[in-house]
């Protein structure tokens, strides 16, 4: 047994084979037998307590086993050969939930670059109220209700801005202040600067968080066929918060360090607070409330198809430009317009056909976005399997599989994604695994299958 400790953080290393020290690193030789069995343990929780023995260690295996097949098969899974790719994801999500709270983290690193050698590394290690509405989706998609359930609590529970707005991103346990520094002591994989701590994105304008918790709650309300009361006045605050902002700029999804914009998906997501919040009024009786809520509903609709679309019926980036941006792949998912819409096959295809990299999905393109950085940046997993899911909406099942086949061939041998993609090798780039990839890998395979299903 061993202890190391910076005065800050100490770990415990426990093993049956004789370690000895050299410099700053830990080592142990043993020539085994066959059907011989030795173990290694490292612990770092308050008590660090560890196994003294193989039996030991082994109980701990068997018990860590247990819970995870056990919570597993509380889900449901379509019988169908991707089916091992739902359950890889479901075990990603649940890995990633810090389960006192219910809070689900972006991913469990920070500073992985998008680009090797570039500057564009940053700490994931926090929850993004952006996820809300796709991670309560892929949950009850899978029958994981449970987790819906936590995951619905901890909105409640979250401290609010002054005017009852909810901040684009939290800590595990409703940290507000994730202040951003940089380590310049250190460097990351392969040599990767800055490293950073916090993120500086905490603090900024992004007005789609009101839509995403509105959706999130939505289809929680339907699967559930109820709203938690202490739930309702966060929501009505939040309705009440794009209605006074969805006229004004902000960062957008991507959380551009430029300009503010009228980013379209910034408007669609302020769109979807009215309509879903009009709908859950309704259904809690309100309908004069409803009513108001839907008719600014439908004004901001209207503001969205006369400004947010390019000559030839396509979705623009933002209000400034006809530059095309990978998030208006939302626009049949969150059902703003039916797939049958001329304009909605127009902006898919568009993004099929120019903004891709190999067939792969960009979020944008750098050299005609102003995001307050510099180099390029790797493809966006997230981004590719929307693309999968906007195909099939739109009856391009064929394409739809073939991509969709593809993007899981790209997977870890873990089956794991991180949130980009080299296009040339099929390297995963940035933080690793990522949740908001494998929650667009759920509603893709889901819908690929369901298209199957019904053909």
């Amino acid at each position: 047994m061993m202890d190391a400790t910076d005065d800050m953080t100490a770990f415990r290393l426990y093993s049956d084979i004789r370690m000895g020290i050299e410099g700053n690193r830990a080592h142990g030789r043993h020539t085994m037998t066959e059907g011989e069995k030795r173990f290694c343990a490292l612990s770092w929780t308050e008590g660090r307590g560890g196994p003294h023995t193989v039996e030991q260690a082994e109980g701990h295996m068997q018990r860590t086993s247990h819970f995870w097949r056990t919570w597993l098969a509380e889900g449901t899974y379509p019988d169908h050969p991707w089916r091992f790719h739902l359950q890889r994801s479901a075990l990603v999500l649940k890995g990633l939930t810090f389960m006192p709270t219910g809070a689900l983290v972006a991913a469990p690193t920070t500073s992985l670059p998008e680009t090797p050698g570039g500057e564009r590394n940053w700490d994931y290690r926090y929850c993004w109220m952006r996820d809300a509405s796709f991670t309560l989706w892929a949950l009850h998609a899978l029958g994981l209700n449970w987790e819906a359930d936590d995951f619905v609590q901890y909105l409640a529970d979250m401290e609010r801005n002054e005017d009852g707005s909810l901040q684009i991103m939290y800590g595990i346990k409703g940290q507000k202040d994730l202040t951003e520094s940089t380590l310049d002591h250190l460097k990351g994989y392969e040599g990767a600067r800055p490293v950073r701590i916090g993120n500086g994105a905490f603090n900024q304008r992004q007005n789609d968080v009101f839509g995403a918790v509105l959706d999130s709650v939505y289809l929680h309300s339907k699967k559930r066929d109820h709203i938690p009361e202490r739930l309702w006045p966060v929501l009505a605050d939040q309705v009440r918060c794009a209605a006074k902002a969805w006229k004004e700029p902000d960062q957008g999804i991507w959380e551009a360090r430029g300009e503010p914009r009228h980013y379209v998906s910034s408007k669609l997501m302020c769109w979807v607070a009215m309509d879903r919040g009009a709908r859950l009024a309704e259904r809690r009786g309100e309908g004069e409330q409803a009513d108001q809520w839907q008719a600014l509903a439908d004004e901001i609709r209207e503001d969205i198809l006369t400004r947010g679309v390019d000559k030839r019926g396509v979705f623009r980036q933002h209000y400034d430009t006809d530059a095309l941006d990978a998030s208006n792949l939302l626009v049949p998912l969150l059902r703003f317009l039916p797939p049958d819409d001329e304009r909605v096959r127009a902006t898919v295809m568009a993004i099929r056909e120019e903004l891709t990299d190999g067939g792969l999905v960009l979020r944008y393109r750098t050299d005609s976005t102003d995001d307050g950085l510099h180099g390029e940046e790797g493809t966006f997993l997230i981004c590719s399997f929307w693309l999968v899911s906007a195909l099939s909406e739109i009856g391009e099942h064929r394409e739809a599989e073939h991509l969709c086949e593809r993007l899981l061939s790209y997977s870890s041998p873990l089956e794991l994604y991180a949130e980009e993609l080299e296009a040339s090798s099929g390297r995963h780039l940035g933080n690793y695994p990522q949740a908001f990839t494998h929650l667009a890998l759920i509603n893709a395979v889901t819908h690929v299958i369901a298209a199957q299903q019904q053909s």
